[in-house]
């Protein structure tokens, strides 16, 4: 049974997204204002959002700064969404606070959706935990996304791409300026180099908000456990948001520590059995920009070997634009799915597949026992890709055995919001 909290919160689901900052202002404004208690830092982007934002936690918590780490979506559980010093927050703490957010709701005659009943929920427990420091991942875009009454006074922009241009416009120049939108006045800004064809919107928008450009961190990267390129950059972009953040405390020694070996589940994770052997590869890339990086990591790490893969994509992705990218990495693709009604048929996506002239197999629902034997018949490492949702039903099916997915044990896999 669940939950009342979560029930109330399930119940929330059909309303989709729906951008705009009014619902959520009011629900605060009921609950005296939650937001107001604890600095936040925003972490805007395409792709690396919620690496950037796990390793910036990592940093602000290992110089003893009691730091919350906001992400989405989930991976298995809801809980993971809310981290306090790198622990979920309890079910029955998020229970609470969600139904603090269903009496707002009830006493000022508003519908939240979703997101930003979850995102009121968690200012809630920021603040009963008195916490000193948010980091903030927005949901989508920034400008209209929940997380933005936060009020925060320093941004992280990762990668800019196409994704979401329904809601957040069908240009880079439109989605690169609902993303700095989040930005409040006169506040820092670290970012990856902008574009040279973005450059002129970048400048508008440095005229319109009068933010602060913030130094790159000029150090090396410390190792990590997710293979990539990218991952050592969102790291960079971590190490320089501290810096700038904690100033004259900031310790290159406790930042360059706080993030050795340490990974962020599901982007490109290696998981090994007990004899060492690599079995699963998790790459949760779901669109053009993440299977580029995802395909770079490969010819780095894997130069010239071909990988079995289960591959699971939304309706509203680019399929042969992935395939095209991918296509000297892949031996076969296994099209699956998971429950979740946004999946492609794997049937039409199997003919799609062979029509393009690649290897396929449909593989139907996601199963643990069509993990394991997909990985018996190959004996092969099996890639894992197109989708976090496939991920995180992944992960649920393996955690009791990879100890590299422990963090998952005792969570029970629930929904997402619908994008």
């Amino acid at each position: 049974m669940k939950l009342p909290g979560y029930a109330f919160l399930e119940s929330l689901l059909m309303f989709g997204v729906r951008p705009g900052l009014d619902t959520t202002q009011t629900l605060c404004d009921a609950l005296n204002s939650p937001q107001k208690s604890f600095e936040t830092i925003h972490v805007v982007g395409t792709n690396g959002k919620g690496s950037t934002s796990y390793y910036l936690s990592l940093i602000l918590s290992a110089h003893r700064k009691k730091t919350a780490l906001y992400t989405s979506p989930h991976l298995v559980s809801l809980r993971e969404r809310l981290r306090i010093g790198n622990i979920p927050v309890s079910e029955m703490e998020l229970n609470e606070a969600l139904l603090e957010v269903q009496q707002a709701a009830i006493q000022t005659k508003i519908t939240p959706t979703y997101f930003e009943a979850l995102t009121v929920a968690a200012f809630l427990i920021c603040r009963n935990k008195k916490i000193d420091v948010l980091v903030a991942e927005a949901g989508l875009g920034g400008k209209f996304d929940a997380t933005a009454i936060a009020q925060g006074k320093m941004t992280i922009l990762t990668s800019i791409g196409l994704e979401h241009t329904a809601v957040l416009g069908y240009t880079l120049e439109a989605i690169l300026g609902e993303k700095l939108g989040i930005m409040k006045k006169k506040s820092k800004l670290v970012h990856f180099p902008i574009p040279e064809h973005l450059w002129q919107e970048f400048e508008k928008q440095k005229k319109i908000i009068e933010f602060q450009e913030v130094p790159n961190y000029s150090f090396p990267c410390p190792s990590l456990k997710n293979k990539g390129i990218h991952y050592k950059e969102n790291a960079k972009l971590a190490l320089s948001a501290a810096q700038n953040f904690l100033e004259e405390s900031f310790k290159k020694e406790i930042a360059e520590n706080a993030l050795k070996n340490v990974f962020w589940p599901g982007r490109m994770q290696l998981l090994y059995d007990k004899q060492g052997n690599l079995k699963f590869i998790l790459d949760g890339a779901h669109n053009s920009h993440a299977i580029t990086r995802l395909a770079e990591t490969l010819n780095t790490e894997f130069p010239n070997q071909k990988f079995p893969t289960l591959l699971g994509v939304l309706q509203d992705k680019d399929l042969k634009e992935m395939l095209n990218i991918l296509q000297n990495h892949i031996l076969k693709y296994y099209p699956v799915r998971t429950p979740y009604e946004r999946f492609r048929n794997t049937e039409t996506m199997t003919q799609e597949i062979l029509n393009l002239g690649f290897m396929a197999e449909n593989a139907g629902m996601i199963s643990k026992e069509l993990l394991y034997q997909i990985a018996n018949e190959n004996k092969t490492p099996i890639l894992i890709t197109g989708s976090l949702y496939l991920i995180g039903a992944c992960i649920e099916f393996l955690k009791e055995d990879f100890d590299d997915l422990a963090f998952f044990r005792g969570m029970k896999l629930e929904n997402n919001e619908k994008h």
